[in-house]
């Protein structure tokens, strides 16, 4: 895959600047004393859907609209967030949107789907299930499919990246979460298009470690997902793209446990007074991992903030087994 260029993610910036402002980016006292450095949190839990996904769908859907004008309708797989951003951005540029989601997904998440206007429809088991429906139903109601993975997405998320690292001083790493892979190689793209030598550390559950062992084998490797905590970061099978991605500009991955991200998820609200859902506290849960590693400065990406009220109370609670 070739990542956007400079010129790609200002022309994306452009576009977003119509929905939204840049999010803000803070270094917080009490999690610069936890980690033993300076650490910058990038708030993308601070956009209009509570995650960085309405970034990637507003580039995707202004692109699809040029280039498909035809086009009335999309449909999109999700956990929840690309959801909201493909529903959020299709309500703004006066396109129909259907949403499919595995049983059991958020309940929150699929009402504020509903909420953008998206008729949503529950099939399969895991994401991997309404992925495949979403396709097929794609075909038979000629609606367009919006992949979670895309080029178009990566220029959205890259948005982001580059506001982050030209907003902060030169940082040693990045800790960056994996769902599908847009984000990391959105940063991937900042990272590179900016000359700077920031290593970009890629942070999975280790309940859904498709990803990490694809990284570690070199090749797609297909891996059951389990995570009770963090379903933005369930994924069973890799994307490929994604991965060429990944395995060239991606210093390493790191495993984290559900226990630690909801560790991740209370020191997060403790200390910054953020809300961060499972997938967006796992950049923090990966750096408090490798704290042991002195560095001047890094960044942490918290991707959304998106949970549940009663799997968050339990989350602060430190009740175990939370599961949906």
């Amino acid at each position: 895959m070739i990542l956007p260029s400079l010129d790609q993610i200002h022309d994306a910036q452009m576009l977003l600047r119509r929905f939204m402002l840049p999010t803000p980016q803070y270094t917080w006292p009490l999690l610069n004393q936890r980690l033993g450095t300076e650490a910058w949190v990038k708030h993308e839990n601070h956009t209009a859907v509570g995650a960085f996904k309405m970034r990637g769908a507003l580039v995707y859907l202004d692109w699809l609209r040029a280039t498909r004008p035809e086009v009335r309708g999309v449909i999109a797989a999700t956990r929840g967030n690309h959801g909201q951003g493909v529903a959020m951005a299709a309500r703004l540029m006066g396109l129909s949107a259907t949403i499919v989601v595995p049983h059991g997904n958020s309940k929150e998440k699929n009402r504020a789907m509903a909420a953008q206007g998206a008729e949503m429809l529950e099939h399969g088991h895991d994401f991997q299930e309404a992925l495949e429906f979403a396709r097929h139903l794609a075909e038979v109601r000629g609606l367009a499919m919006v992949d979670s993975f895309h080029e178009r997405l990566v220029m959205g998320t890259a948005s982001y990246a580059l506001e982050f690292l030209e907003g902060a001083l030169e940082m040693a790493r990045v800790y960056v979460p994996i769902g599908l892979g847009s984000s990391i190689c959105g940063m991937c793209a900042a990272r590179n298009a900016l000359g700077l030598k920031t290593e970009v550390v890629g942070v999975v559950a280790a309940e859904s470690p498709s990803y990490a062992l694809s990284f570690a084998q070199k090749q797609v490797a297909e891996a059951p997902s389990k995570t009770r905590i963090a379903d933005g970061l369930a994924c069973r099978v890799p994307n490929a793209a994604a991965m060429e991605a990944i395995w060239e500009n991606v210093a390493r991955i790191v495993e984290v446990s559900d226990d630690q991200i909801e560790e991740a998820m209370r020191i997060l609200y403790e200390d910054t007074h953020n809300v961060a859902e499972g997938a967006g506290a796992a950049g923090l849960a990966g750096a408090l991992l490798e704290a042991q590693q002195p560095d001047r400065r890094i960044g942490v990406v918290l991707t959304g903030g998106n949970v549940d009220r009663d799997v968050y109370s339990k989350v602060l609670d430190g009740t175990r087994g939370v599961r949906r």
